[in-house]
């Protein structure tokens, strides 16, 4: 299923529904905001558990409220008018107010139960925060973690359109309405096949690198991000690498590059076991490339006790882990 249906779809068990015990706002403005994000009546019927004509009951009723089309459809595409685009802005503020509200109600009863919806980037859901969210599970038995994985662009994007309620991302958020804190650091590495001649170096510059076959991460990866960065701040472009293949998660990167196929540069964390296990070869980069690691949430969002109790274990607990790791 795409992430942005899946996000969504998550994000409506959390907001208040007219099936759920929470407080309801105006199930109208819930299937706008649905119908807007999914650019279908029949995906947002299946996102708010409801029938398609009782989507476009609502969607009808909430246009003749304010006397104007908020949809267009034409040509079999639906798109929001002028008046929709200013609508969904208000909305989703509404929704989020109402989840919390619901929240805080629920925080003042001591009532610590429900979904906690958090979004990370792939190297970081993978090898990093699962720990963290089952130790924060063990604590708070009532509470219903749900992450969605995806690249660093892809969750800043579900965090501001409030889908999500925190993500935890590589390096720093470009978006103005996320506030981003950071969790700790991370140093990326190159990575190999014992049979690979560079296995033998004990470090490496960015310069002997540009002779070898290299196999990069996508665009909108955190991780490509750092790297493309960091050659450039060496004097060289991110195209002076010769890359012959690119793959959208590091355990796709660590199956290809184990077959000898090229080298790759990745958080030295996701290969632990590949190291122990003498599968993967990992040579640190001189000088080191280091990154720090973040958690985005909306900026002007009124935050709920659990929502900052997260980001506090989470910080605490990946830069103990992070120190752990950097003394193997």
């Amino acid at each position: 299923m795409p992430l942005l249906q899946r996000s969504t779809r998550l994000a409506y068990h959390r907001l208040p529904t007219p099936f759920g015990d929470q407080l309801v706002p105006d199930r109208r403005l819930q299937a706008f905001h649905a119908v807007a994000k999914h650019a279908s009546f029949t995906k947002a019927a299946d996102a708010l558990c409801m029938s398609q004509p009782a989507v476009t009951f609502q969607i009808r009723q909430l246009e003749e409220h304010f006397d104007t089309r908020l949809f267009d459809r034409a040509n079999g595409r639906i798109a929001l008018t002028p008046a929709g685009v200013v609508a969904l802005q208000y909305v989703e503020r509404i929704l989020a107010l109402s989840a919390e509200l619901d929240s805080r109600m629920k925080e003042l009863t001591g009532q610590h139960v429900g979904p906690l919806i958090v979004g990370a980037s792939t190297t970081i859901a993978e090898f990093l925060l699962p720990r963290v969210l089952g130790e924060f599970k063990a604590r708070h038995p009532g509470v219903v973690p749900q992450l969605i994985v995806a690249n660093s662009e892809a969750v800043q994007a579900r965090v501001a359109e409030r889908s999500l309620d925190l993500g935890f991302i590589e390096g720093d958020s470009h978006l103005a309405t996320l506030v981003s804190e950071v969790c700790c650091q991370d140093e990326l590495q190159v990575v190999c096949a014992p049979s690979h001649p560079l296995a033998s170096q004990s470090a490496l510059a960015l310069h002997t690198l540009a002779e070898h076959s290299y196999i990069g991460r996508e665009l909108g990866s955190g991780t490509r991000e750092v790297i493309d960065h960091h050659l450039r701040d060496a004097g060289l472009s991110p195209d002076a690498l010769q890359v012959v293949m690119e793959a959208t998660s590091p355990e796709a990167l660590k199956g290809i590059v184990a077959t000898g196929l090229g080298f790759t540069i990745m958080s030295r964390a996701a290969v632990d076991k590949e190291v122990r296990l003498g599968e993967l070869v990992r040579i640190p980069l001189v000088p080191p490339l280091i990154r720090h690691l973040s958690v985005v949430y909306p900026r002007e969002r009124i935050h709920a006790k659990l929502v900052n109790e997260l980001v506090r274990f989470a910080k605490e607990r990946l830069a103990a882990s992070q120190r752990v790791a950097s003394t193997r």
